[in-house]
């Protein structure tokens, strides 16, 4: 794997990631290199959203080979359903809620992760990925060979309904707390690693679907 072969990189927190039934991934997002980089550090495979637009040619036939689910960014209703269907059977999800590159700090999240979790009853993993983007690098920058990543796997939460309690107000809550848990989770995680978070580049840009997926694979 990248992250492996022309990147180094350190894993913690493997031990959080519950070994069996479903598990929502939830990463932050600062590079497009996020969503392999999580991939290839999890404990357990995982499928994981890509842009539709990189379902193409030799890619398209390795993404799809690998289990990998394609979504349309501008909103991608049937992308939750096939993660619904992914968890059902107990398989692993990944996904990068922040909605777009930037900082990485969590500040606000798509909903979709937290329909995911509600509906399937699948505990999500925050999952703290630093060093892919550093200080005022481009949003488009490709990090030069041998650098240090970082991916740290923090305790999973599992998210219920409660009692008397509406569908938008639990979707809500849920959000909340998987915002709350992955924000803190990377503050945790340069605390450990000494290493900060990029500058943002961009305004925040969410989108209706599960999570924005991974801008490459």
């Amino acid at each position: 794997m990248l992250d492996h072969v022309v990147y180094r990189t350190t894993v913690t927190g493997s031990e959080n990631v519950p070994t069996g039934g479903p598990v929502i991934f939830a990463g932050n997002h600062i590079s497009f290199l996020d969503g392999p980089v999580m991939f290839g550090a999890a404990p357990r495979p995982m499928h994981i959203l890509v842009k539709q637009e990189m379902f193409k040619g030799f890619l398209g036939g390795v993404l799809t080979a690998s289990g990998q689910l394609p979504v349309d960014r501008s909103g991608d209703r049937a992308a939750l359903q096939r993660c619904k269907q992914v968890l059902d059977a107990g398989r692993c999800v990944g996904i990068l809620p922040e909605g777009t590159r930037g900082s990485g700090e969590a500040a606000d999240i798509n909903g979709g992760v937290a329909w995911l979790a509600l509906t399937t009853g699948a505990p999500v993993a925050p999952v703290a990925i630093l060093g892919t983007r550093r200080g005022n690098e481009h949003l488009d920058s490709v990090p030069p060979p041998g650098r240090r990543f970082h991916v740290s796997f923090g305790n999973a939460l599992t998210l219920t309904r409660r009692a008397g309690e509406s569908g938008r107000a639990s979707m809500d809550r849920a959000a909340l707390e998987i915002r709350a848990a992955l924000a803190g989770h990377v503050q945790d995680s340069i605390q450990l690693t000494g290493q900060p978070l990029p500058y943002a580049e961009a305004p925040k840009d969410l989108t209706a679907v599960a999570g924005t997926p991974a801008d490459d694979h």
